[in-house]
């Protein structure tokens, strides 16, 4: 009774400290900041997903409705996942408005998600503080729980499906990894992490048939990306529009292609930054294997292998549904009294970096009325 009186307290507050963030990061832009509150709204790539919500994806409504600088083939690459959740909350709210709650309520589901998964497995010392750290860090997912974003609902999918998987209810963890998939492509890394780790059970396992059966559930991941192409084939024409959107398919070969020059999405020479990322993203990996969280760390190093092959500079955005994973990593660290008042003294960078950040990442949106 009381484990669950105080698992109820810490839900209570990790919702009421989510909210508080937002608000926080809003403030400024609601006093008139940067543009004032309209710069929230026309943060990339949340206007993106209003377009979508609206035409789902016809390319004519889309050239007479709308006025952004991008040929009306992009739009193929932001998936249906989170405009639909902009399109129902828009029963409600207006557009942008709908947009910003769909992000805050995911962003309080992911919260959620994060803490009773590391707290029912045991993967945190403090599942509580963890769970506050998961808010906060890295900066990069400060700024996305803010404005429109896919990002919270995309990472609330990966953490339930890991949830349900673990809890061995895999038609529930092949649902929620099917809703993954529909939001963001790097989806189905999730099926590739819990094929690898299938793997591993079926050299432990003689009953194939017993194998077979518990992958099954997890198709629906691939299956979902297929029923995109499928709607994108009815609603564009073309059933490969994600692939011919342009200039937004950012896996080259070989790997490390961010450090080239000439190429777009990668701005100026300074990136030193990213072989930071990729060290934290190795290290993750390295102590997820450490401490035998097999099915945690075959998704983490598929998704790590597959960030050395992005090339744009924007790195951390890419590697954001690592970041999870990471916390749990290094949890041992993260419960310190240093990393404690390290993350104290470094706070207000993380909210000048966001602030400034969003005042500037918008889109040139003149007439609002279409996105109402």
């Amino acid at each position: 009774m009381m484990r669950a009186m105080k698992r109820t307290k810490e839900i209570f507050l990790l919702i009421l400290a989510s909210i508080l963030l937002n608000l926080a990061v809003w403030l400024p832009f609601w006093f008139g900041f940067g543009g004032g509150f309209t710069t929230i709204y026309k943060n990339y790539d949340g206007p993106n997903y209003i377009i979508v919500a609206k035409s789902w994806y016809d390319q004519t409504f889309i050239a007479h409705h709308f006025s952004l600088p991008v040929p009306v083939e992009y739009y193929p690459a932001h998936l249906p996942g989170y405009p639909l959740s902009i399109a129902f909350l828009n029963l409600f709210l207006k557009g942008p408005n709908a947009m910003l709650a769909s992000t805050l309520i995911f962003t309080i589901l992911a919260t959620i998600s994060f803490y009773l998964l590391v707290k029912k497995f045991s993967l945190s010392e403090n599942p509580f503080w963890l769970s506050l750290v998961f808010l906060v860090l890295p900066a990069r997912w400060v700024i996305v729980k803010a404005v429109g974003s896919p990002e919270p609902l995309f990472i609330f999918a990966i953490l339930a499906s890991f949830y349900f998987f673990k809890s061995g209810k895999l038609f529930l963890a092949g649902i929620f990894g099917a809703l993954a998939q529909i939001t963001k492509s790097p989806g189905i890394l999730l099926f590739l992490g819990y094929l690898g780790y299938s793997i591993r059970d079926f050299r432990e396992v003689k009953d194939i048939g017993k194998n077979i059966k518990k992958i099954l559930p997890l198709l629906l991941i691939p299956l979902s990306a297929l029923g995109v192409f499928l709607f994108y084939k009815i609603r564009t024409g073309d059933f490969f529009a994600y692939f011919h959107s342009g200039d937004n398919f950012h896996l080259v070969f070989p790997p490390f292609q961010s450090f080239a020059s000439g190429r777009t999405w990668l701005g100026d020479f300074w990136r030193e930054d990213l072989v930071w990322q990729y060290l934290l993203g190795a290290l993750t990996v390295v102590l997820l294997f450490k401490q035998k969280l097999y099915d945690l760390a075959c998704f983490a190093g598929i998704f790590f292998v597959a960030t050395l092959f992005v090339a744009h500079r924007d790195l951390a955005w890419y590697s954001l549904p690592l970041v999870p994973f990471s916390l749990i990593a290094f949890d041992k660290f993260i419960q310190k009294k240093e990393f404690k008042i390290a993350l104290l003294i470094i706070l207000p960078a993380i909210y000048l970096y966001a602030i400034n950040f969003i005042s500037h990442n918008t889109a040139p949106i003149a007439d609002w009325a279409p996105y109402l």
